[in-house]
């Protein structure tokens, strides 16, 4: 059994998800893994009620990719190897008045932020760019849940 399905096993459920992450960071044990563990950091400073789990399990990417979110999902945290990718599953609906999206700025729903070796991030702005795709979460789930009464 690999050692991160071990650990998940191992978990309670309820600390499952987090686990996850964890065990994903001390799997990496390169820059990834620090700047994973940062920018997670940076995503609970904005917003604590940010819950973490992990999808898209497969063969290829037996850890999946962690996935944070609130009232639906805020960004994702892949790790490739020359970026960490943080892709905000709502980023072209957001202000990005100091423009930290530098990829998939074509897209009409997605925008992301890589990061590469060596490379700081903008951490207010970071943190503002959390708070602002909770709050385009929580506007998209009050004009659902208007609808259906």
């Amino acid at each position: 059994m690999r050692a991160l399905e071990f650990i998940m096993k191992k978990a309670a459920p309820e600390q499952s998800r987090s686990v996850f992450i964890d065990a994903k960071i001390s799997q990496l044990g390169d820059w990834r893994g620090k700047t994973l563990a940062h920018i997670r950091e940076l995503i609970h400073d904005a917003d604590p009620a940010i819950e973490e789990e992990c999808k898209w399990v497969k063969p290829s990417n037996p850890g999946g990719v962690p996935v944070f979110s609130h009232e639906g999902i805020v960004c994702t945290g892949e790790t490739h190897k020359q970026v960490v990718k943080l892709t905000f599953a709502r980023g072209a609906a957001l202000d990005d008045p100091k423009k930290l999206f530098n990829s998939s700025l074509d897209g009409n729903v997605r925008r992301a932020i890589d990061i590469r070796e060596g490379e700081k991030i903008n951490e207010p702005a970071f943190k503002q760019l959390i708070r602002a795709a909770v709050a385009a979460n929580v506007a998209v789930a009050a004009e659902r849940a208007a609808r259906r009464k």
